[in-house]
This record gives C-alpha cells, sequence and structure tokens, in this order.
C-alpha cells in the first residue's frame, strides 16, 4: 500500500516509520534541515519498543511523489492551507486522506445535524473542501509523546502510542481498515471507531486543559501543576470541558477531573502547543483553543474558568507572533476568549 505522511515531524515521523515497519510503501512531505537529514540518513525513530529505521521516499514536492493509495496529514492546523494547495499531486481517482491531528477539525459539522455548516476560521476561503472535500476524508487523532530530537531522528517518550481513526459519517469502510491495519502492523494499535467526534473530544480535553497552564507556567506538566491552585483550576477547566462535549451531544469517557489532573501532574512531558512556542512556531491555538469556545459560546454554555486561561494563552502567543487571530469573523473580546 503507497501511502504518503503529509508533515513529517515528530508526529508525522513516528506513524511514518510505522508505516515502513508494517511493510507499507511510504513517502513524506517534509521541508528544511529534517527533510534533509532525511533524505541523506534516513529516517530514525527512537520508541520504548526500539529503534525504527527506514529511508522513504521524500520530498518538499509532493508533485515528485505522485498519487497514493492513501494520505495521512500531520501537519500542525496553521499548515493546513498550505495542504490544500499542495496536496493535488498525491490524489488518486479515490484516494483517501485521513487528517490525524489535534483540536476541533475543519470537517466537524459534516454528516451531523448542522450539515453544511462551515467552520471558516480552520478552512479559511474552504480550501480543504475544495482542494480534497469531505467525500475523500477521514477523520483522526494520536497519542504520541513525540520530540525531534535532532533532524532525522525522533524520540518516543512513552509505550502507550495509538492513531484512532474514523469516518466521517461513522461508516466502517474498508478504506479505513485498510490504513488501519497499515500502521497497526507497524507494532502501535490503530482501532477504527464509529463515532470519531468523541475521540476528537477526548484528546481535545487534555489539550485544552494543560495546554494554556503550560504555555502560561512555561513549563512541563509535573511542574506547572506543582501548585494546588493551578490543580484546583485545570478540576474545573475539565468539568467544563465536559459539560461543553455533553451539549455536543458527546459523553467523554474515563475518569473524573480531579483524577484526570492527578494522572497529568506526574507527567514531565511539554504539551505540543508549548512546545511550539518555545520553537517559535505557529501555534494551533484557533484549532485547540479557540473553536471549542465558539462552540461554547453557541451553544449557550458557561466556561469561565476555560475562557480565562484560553484568553491568557492566547494573548502570549499573539504576542509572541505566533497566533493572528481571525478579526473578520469576530470582535476582540470573542477572539480573547471572554465569555462574557
Amino acid at each position: 500500500m503507497k501511502i504518503c505522511v503529509y508533515g513529517a515531524g515528530a508526529i508525522g515521523g513516528h506513524i511514518a516509520a510505522r508505516l515502513a515497519k508494517g511493510g507499507a510503501e511510504v513517502s513524506l512531505v517534509a521541508r528544511g534541515p529534517h527533510l534533509a537529514a532525511i533524505l541523506a540518513n534516513g529516517l530514525t525513530v527512537h520508541a520504548p519498543d526500539g529503534t525504527m529505521h527506514s529511508r522513504p521516499r521524500a520530498s518538499a514536492d509532493p508533485a515528485e511523489l505522485g498519487p497514493q493509495d492513501a494520505v495521512i496529514v500531520t501537519t500542525k492546523a496553521p499548515a493546513l492551507p498550505a495542504v490544500a494547495a499542495g496536496i493535488g499531486p498525491l490524489l488518486g481517482a479515490d484516494t483517501p486522506v485521513a487528517f490525524v491531528m489535534n483540536g476541533i477539525p475543519w470537517w466537524y459539522h459534516d454528516g451531523t445535524a448542522r450539515d453544511g455548516e462551515t467552520l471558516p476560521a480552520l478552512d479559511p476561503g474552504d480550501a480543504l473542501r475544495r482542494a480534497i472535500g469531505i467525500r475523500r476524508t477521514i477523520g483522526g487523532v494520536v497519542y504520541s509523546a513525540a520530540t525531534v530530537t535532532e533532524p532525522g531522528v525522533v524520540m518516543i517518550e512513552t509505550g502507550d502510542a495509538r492513531v484512532i481513526l474514523g469516518e466521517v459519517d461513522g461508516r466502517i469502510t474498508p478504506r479505513i481498515q485498510a490504513i488501519a491495519d497499515a500502521i497497526a502492523a507497524g507494532g502501535i494499535p490503530a482501532p477504527v471507531v464509529p463515532d470519531i467526534r468523541q475521540a476528537v473530544w477526548q484528546k481535545l480535553l487534555g489539550n485544552i486543559v494543560t495546554g494554556p497552564l503550560c504555555i502560561l507556567g512555561r513549563s512541563c506538566m509535573q511542574d506547572t501543576y506543582t501548585s494546588a491552585e493551578v490543580r484546583e483550576a485545570a478540576i474545573r477547566m475539565a468539568g467544563e470541558v465536559i459539560a461543553l462535549a455533553a451539549a455536543e451531544g458527546i459523553t467523554i469517557p474515563g475518569d473524573a477531573p480531579a483524577a484526570r489532573v492527578a494522572r497529568s501532574a506526574k507527567l514531565r512531558h511539554k504539551p505540543s502547543i508549548l512546545q511550539d512556542l518555545e520553537a517559535g512556531r505557529a501555534m494551533e491555538v484557533e484549532a485547540m483553543f479557540q473553536a471549542p469556545l465558539r462552540l461554547a459560546r453557541a451553544a449557550g454554555v458557561p466556561v469561565p474558568t476555560l475562557s480565562l486561561m484560553v484568553a491568557l494563552a492566547t494573548r502570549s502567543a499573539i504576542a509572541a507572533g505566533l497566533y493572528t487571530p481571525p478579526d473578520a469573523l469576530a470582535p476582540p473580546d470573542v477572539l480573547a476568549g471572554d465569555a462574557a
């Protein structure tokens, strides 16, 4: 199976390594020093279950890679307009595109009671909808504490990595099962679920609680949660996210907020959005922070603690020049996360 991973950073590199280990014909869309290192020396991924080394085809230009059986997009959300502009040469007549990403996805309302309602801040100008279309689209969520330690080298911190996939309309199709099987053959679980939006919210619960707090504390989870006051704020935030998901018709499975926060407080991992801030990369503020608050306002769900922390974290991203609010979509108080 020919599979292209579009966006071969830490997460994309890990998934590509698993695909290669499982026997897929893998190609990568990458750039900069990471691409140069992969071309020169191959891709190396150090994981708890062993080191994987592969030599996938790689290019900054998708046209050099040609049509694929499937594409897995693992870029950060701010890069999606560039994906829309560049992905065409990878697409055959029936090539599916799995978006394995953080936050509220651009296709979130498709196939639901709000079908036809778009999210302009997540897909400006409907670029993805026009270039790829909902027919090709598969949703995805990834759990993998991964870091690019040097160009061409990825380190996986924990042994619980997994990729969750789901069709937008909830069907279990041969195409999605083929992608899941290709990933699982490389040694990590890749379940296909009938409700991918539940998986989106379950992952988002962690991102939207730990992300803002770790940005404000400029620290890993363990250090950020040293303070009892911060832990209490995190518990309130988690409860607000669970209530918002319920208003969206989603029950987030798992432990109560206090138990979730206690578990996060043991981890020395820095959330990816803090890593982006520290590295000077565009931050996924819109997909992970602002889009959920827009849903809260639309549903009339109060999220006061979440709104405050998101407002402050968003200001940090703006001040660093790593997030530009979509001014045409909402007034400044809304963009800042003001729930008043």
